[in-house]
């Protein structure tokens, strides 16, 4: 298919524009640059437009005019999207952030998530019922990228990857038809949406499932020197092997940062932080954990009972927004020795306090 950079002709743009609940953005007008910058400042285009939806018919009407016009269409949820696919060059950008809507059901324990919702939104209503769902580290990151890209939490261990809790969709497709997917209804099409790719519809409703989590959680960090790391990597990576599926214990190699609870001297020096966390009891909770709080020398020990919501909110200030970021992920079956050594080896070298 032929692909043109803008519609020839500008009454369509108008019509379009027009036809719009939400607003519609050209290069030039007030809230553009704001509108097309993601999370991750490495991304830089520009997009012809910009459509601002404000609910599922103008969702409709910018598949329909992207089609009708051979535009290339990029889809932007909260805006956190690490690879840059919600923002395109010279295309239409149908911009999502503003339908944010979450709804529970306390009873049935489920929610209805509209695409423009981050974790923090998601967090706040399905915890004032004590529930949750795996949900990403990161309040503002969306739930929609998360979802569609499989998606992984603290939670994950115990009640697997978001797109697991998945139970259904609302979809617009490519013909412009909203379409109802799951497991009964339209089951290819849902099948496609939990990990077939991509490209299969703008997804503007996502129903979950919801567990039984908090209000309070028993998590915190154990800070070791740099110098500790290849041993405490090897220990963790031990204890995760048997551990219980409540428990999850995560490690992150970097500078340390200015946290208040780490000494002055430390900060900018080489540190491992372990990350335990418990989902279920407290007391068990506590026994489970010990042998990752009683291993070694760790320069600080700050793990204890914590609100679910807040903790998912405490590494925030670390993953700022408009920082250039590149990611890379591996999934292992086991972690060797020799990797541990490897990635040890590299983070001697991390090239700035934010890597």
């Amino acid at each position: 298919m032929a692909v043109t950079t803008t519609p020839v002709d500008d009454g369509a743009i108008d019509g379009f524009g027009e036809g719009l609940h939400g607003e519609l953005l050209r290069p030039g007008d007030p809230n553009y640059d704001e509108t097309r910058a993601i999370w991750n400042g490495m991304i830089d285009r520009r997009p012809a437009l910009i459509a601002r939806a404000m609910g599922v018919s103008d969702v409709i009407a910018a598949v329909n005019f992207a089609r009708e016009q051979d535009m290339v269409l990029a889809i932007r949820g909260a805006g956190h999207n690490i690879a840059g696919n919600a923002v395109c060059d010279d295309g239409l950008m149908l911009d999502l952030s503003a339908m944010r809507s979450v709804q529970v059901d306390p009873e049935e324990k489920t929610a209805r998530v509209e695409p423009g919702a981050t974790l923090g939104d998601f967090d706040h209503e399905a915890q004032a019922f004590g529930l949750a769902t795996p949900l990403g580290i990161n309040s503002t990151t969306g739930v929609a990228g998360l979802t569609l890209g499989g998606g992984f939490g603290w939670l994950t261990r115990r009640y697997g990857m978001t797109v697991d809790n998945l139970r259904s969709v609302d979809i617009v497709t490519a013909d412009g038809e909203l379409r109802h997917a799951s497991d009964d209804e339209n089951p290819d099409l849902f099948w496609g949406v939990r990990g077939g790719g991509g490209n299969f519809g703008v997804v503007t409703s996502f129903e979950f499932d919801l567990h039984e989590v908090g209000p309070e959680v028993l998590t915190g960090m154990v800070v070791y020197h740099g110098a500790d790391a290849p041993d405490v990597l090897r220990h963790v990576r031990d204890f995760n092997e048997t551990a219980p599926d409540e428990s999850t214990v995560w490690m992150v190699l970097r500078k340390a940062p200015p946290l208040p609870f780490l000494p002055e001297d430390v900060h900018g020096e080489d540190v491992l932080v372990v990350v335990p966390f418990y989902a279920g009891d407290m007391a068990a909770g506590e026994d489970v954990l010990a042998p990752i709080r009683e291993y070694g020398d760790p320069i600080a020990d700050v793990v204890g009972p914590h609100q679910y919501a807040e903790f998912q909110q405490a590494f925030d200030p670390l993953l700022e927004e408009g920082a250039r970021n590149y990611w890379k992920s591996h999934n292992f079956s086991t972690v060797s020795d020799d990797a541990i050594d490897t990635v040890v080896e590299y983070a001697r070298d991390l090239p700035s306090p934010l890597s």
